[in-house]
């Protein structure tokens, strides 16, 4: 079984003036490439805002022309290499087979 670490976007949300995305709510799953299901209990989320600047950059992309890679690329640069790797630790930790239980013999 291997497993896959797929980042993916739940919601945006927007000026509906401009078009400006004020928040990105992403998560990262895990993806067994043997089914391509998701692992259960393994996905981990987080949530993303934005400051709107008094003028739009030159470079300002508008909700109408986004798609997935642009913002999963918006995240993974806001919290940088150490953020991206410290999540994806999580879930390997997640992934980890338990190296304890809870119950009674009886």
């Amino acid at each position: 079984m291997a497993i896959n670490k797929v980042w993916g976007i739940s919601e945006l949300e927007r000026d509906l003036s401009d078009g400006y995305v004020r928040k990105i709510i992403y998560y990262l799953q895990a993806i067994d490439d043997a089914d391509n299901k998701e692992v259960e209990e393994t996905r981990i989320t987080g949530e993303l805002n934005f400051s709107k600047p008094s003028s739009l950059p030159s470079d300002f992309k508008s909700y109408d022309s986004l798609d997935a890679a642009t913002c999963i690329g918006w995240i993974k640069a806001a919290i940088g290499t150490d953020g991206v790797e410290e999540k994806e630790a999580a879930m390997d930790a997640n992934l980890a087979p338990s190296t304890t239980a809870v119950g009674t013999p009886w």
